[in-house]
């Protein structure tokens, strides 16, 4: 286990020299809102997003994991942290990438005691459209109905979901820095976790938890995209720090929780679909950031995988084509626009240092610095967070600081996911 988490660190974002030819960037834009059935669905504006995970296609660039061959008469038993809290709860669960329909036979929310276990009495059964099961198509999603299930801000929540019939490769989220476990047959119902002995730490189907009650539901809700620093790699497993987790407690330590929302994905680009790391963010920006209820700010980080992607040897779909940093300003003003045209706010941050990590090379040292002088200067994001200097050594700014290093010279450590979540200026967001 250890020699694969040091490959994941390693490998979600490669770097490599690249020349700086300016291509075309296509991206979903004039977004105009939500449809009138979507409207409904989303329970007439009263949810907020709790947890969120971005959907991805069933790969195991990193070894085996349980997407590829999906599940049949197994129980799956994920653990989430809510951001906020409320007194109702429903759950968003995705077949994005299903060749086929998924049934669910059925599921179950409860609050987290330990490990695979949940509270006494905290167990509801959820039910789709009054169904204790549903069909969710090929390329869709569905949310549960709401059930009355008090959870406060920052506590952790349980959600099992029973596939009794084969369900193909699954769509998945790869990174997930927490532990979710399987059992044989059906236990969704079980307080106890001594059924549950297999483990994973990605998330499947399971792509939102959003509550309601408990206050009024406003818009101001944060979505935090990006790539493996977004996502967390390089944090501690079942710690809950990403920088992402660190600002939802910056917020409810102030005495004013919020929504704060997680659709970053390891190895992600903006530009470039790529087959192990998710779409190209200017696509999925709609599916993921853009869909959640009650959001009133985006903040976006990502980039360094577009210049380093073309170096992919050894993984699914091979190398990525060659990014320059105009092409990348192009996809980062895709991305301002779609967030403009849906109304919200969007907060561009700087690209953090990587020298002396092993895809270090000065000519992505110089796209680097060159995009984050794009970001700094140029006006043409809302505002702008600093995480380059935030976690930056000052003795040496083109790398980690030591002490905010997980120890591959790329990614944040949990300290310095914290100095990135305290980057953020409370009151602007």
């Amino acid at each position: 286990m250890a020699s694969t988490n040091s490959l994941r660190r390693t490998g979600i974002a490669l770097l490599a020299a690249t020349t700086l030819v300016a291509l075309p960037v296509v991206g979903t834009e004039g977004l105009t809102g939500t449809s009138r059935a979507e409207a409904a669905q989303n329970g007439g504006g009263a949810w907020r997003g709790g947890w969120a995970a971005s959907p991805q296609a069933p790969t195991a660039p990193f070894g085996p994991n349980w997407s590829e061959q999906g599940f049949f008469d197994h129980t799956v038993r994920q653990v989430v942290r809510v951001s906020t809290g409320g007194t109702k709860a429903r759950i968003e669960l995705s077949n994005r990438y299903g060749k086929t329909p998924l049934r669910i036979t059925g599921a179950t929310v409860a609050l987290t005691d330990e490990g695979a276990s949940v509270k006494a009495g905290s167990v509801r059964r959820l039910s789709f459209g009054h169904d204790g099961s549903v069909t969710v198509p090929a390329g869709g999603k569905v949310y549960s109905d709401g059930v009355p299930f008090k959870v406060g801000a920052l506590q952790s929540v349980t959600v099992t979901l029973y596939l009794a019939e084969p369900t193909g490769p699954a769509t998945f989220h790869s990174f997930a820095s927490a532990t979710s476990y399987r059992a044989s047959g059906d236990h969704r119902s079980d307080r106890d976790g001594t059924a549950f002995k297999e483990t994973s730490d990605s998330w499947f189907f399971l792509s939102g938890v959003e509550v309601s009650g408990g206050s009024a539901a406003r818009r101001d809700g944060i979505v935090t995209f990006g790539d493996s620093i977004t996502d967390g790699v390089g944090s501690g497993l079942n710690a809950d720090n990403r920088y992402p987790d660190e600002l939802a407690e910056r917020f409810a330590a102030a005495g004013k929780p919020r929504s704060v929302l997680n659709h970053g994905i390891g190895g992600n680009q903006v530009t470039n679909d790529t087959t192990w790391a998710g779409e190209k963010g200017i696509n999925r920006f709609k599916l993921d950031a853009l869909s959640e209820p009650n959001v009133g700010t985006v903040v976006v980080l990502e980039g360094i995988n577009d210049f380093g992607g073309d170096t992919w040897q050894d993984f699914p779909g091979g190398p990525t084509p060659e990014v320059s940093v105009e092409r990348l300003i192009e996809g980062h003003r895709s991305l301002i626009r779609q967030a403009h045209a849906k109304g919200l706010t969007v907060i561009g941050a700087t690209l953090t240092p990587v020298k002396g990590s092993l895809y270090y090379t000065p000519a992505v040292e110089a796209k680097r610095e060159a995009f984050n002088h794009w970001i700094r200067t140029s006006g043409e994001y809302d505002a702008v967070v600093d995480f380059d200097r935030a976690v930056a050594d000052p003795a040496d700014p083109d790398r980690i600081l030591p002490a905010y290093d997980s120890g591959d010279h790329l990614h944040p450590g949990d300290a310095g996911y914290r100095a990135m979540a305290e980057a953020l200026d409370l009151d602007a967001l």
